[in-house]
């Protein structure tokens, strides 16, 4: 068998490692080939999108309604500077209104009717002011304007002091008694006569309550033999804080024989403070010969 030359030894000998390398080579080659195929095949059907679900941007476009837009915000404007002057006036004549009538309440509760009417004069005077001939148009002009300056408190006034005078003529007919004599003239025989004074429901009578019965009412002992005694010397009358509605049927029914000449009700007391109070001033006799019990 002939020699062989060395290098073809050695590549026979490397041949199988190299188809070896080549065969691996393709073999992987052929997997990955395989992997990408398989990948893109399965991709491919989702991602390739069909002719009929493509839609042209123009048609979406043309297919939405126009979305409505907000209407512009109105023009907001700074206020006029004759709100301003408005509400100053507003506020200024209220505060006005309120002082006056303040004031008007402290006079009546601080001064009397003709306290009141005394002060007013100077304001009178000064409402009624007239400058003199001989004054300058200057002074002529402040005059006038001094004058009309003071019409409008003299005015003020002078309603305040009609009104008052009204109320107080009306409050009196409630708290004054009915009239200023509330009993008729003495005969003149009978100046010399002591007027006794007796209160109904503290001297004469007693009320009484019980839960079984309520309210009673009951005579004193001895009311009737001491009526008829002091009748013969004095001058009887009852002078009770209760309404007429009942002095009037009591006194029927304890005085039979009518000693008592007279009778007085709640009208003819006094009302002050929460109270009603018996004016013997107003009885029409003399006070020395008055007794009250």
């Amino acid at each position: 068998m002939p020699s062989q030359h060395p290098k073809i030894k050695t590549l026979i000998k490397m041949s199988p490692i190299v188809l070896r390398s080549r065969i691996c080579s393709h073999k992987c080659s052929s997997k990955i080939i395989n992997r990408r195929a398989f990948s893109s095949g399965v991709d491919s059907s989702s991602s390739i999108p069909s002719k009929e679900t493509v839609i042209a941007s123009q048609s979406i476009l043309s297919d939405q309604s126009p979305v409505p837009h907000p209407p512009p915000a109105p023009e907001t404007f700074p206020p006029a500077s004759g709100g301003k002057i408005w509400s100053f006036l507003k506020y200024g004549l209220l505060g006005a209104v309120t002082g006056t009538v303040g004031y008007a309440g402290y006079l009546s509760y601080k001064c009397s009717y003709e306290e009141v009417d005394q002060k007013a004069k100077a304001l009178r005077a000064a409402a009624s002011y007239a400058p003199s001939e001989d004054s300058s148009a200057i002074d002529k002009y402040r005059g006038l304007l001094y004058s009309a300056a003071m019409t409008v408190p003299a005015k003020a006034l002078e309603s305040y002091l009609d009104l008052r005078r009204l109320v107080e003529e009306n409050v009196l007919e409630f708290t004054e008694p009915t009239s200023d004599k509330l009993l008729p003239d003495l005969h003149p025989q009978e100046q010399h006569v002591f007027t006794l004074v007796l209160d109904l429901n503290e001297t004469l009578l007693y009320t009484d309550w019980k839960r079984e019965r309520g309210w009673r009412t009951f005579k004193r002992p001895g009311v009737d033999a001491f009526l008829e005694h002091l009748a013969k010397f004095y001058e009887i009358v009852v002078y009770s804080d209760q309404m007429n509605m009942y002095v009037d049927p009591v006194c029927e029914r304890l005085d039979p024989n009518h000693c008592i000449r007279y009778r007085l009700s709640r009208g003819d007391t006094k009302y002050q403070n929460g109270k009603h109070y018996r004016d013997l001033s107003k009885l029409n006799r003399n006070p020395a010969k008055i007794l009250y019990t």
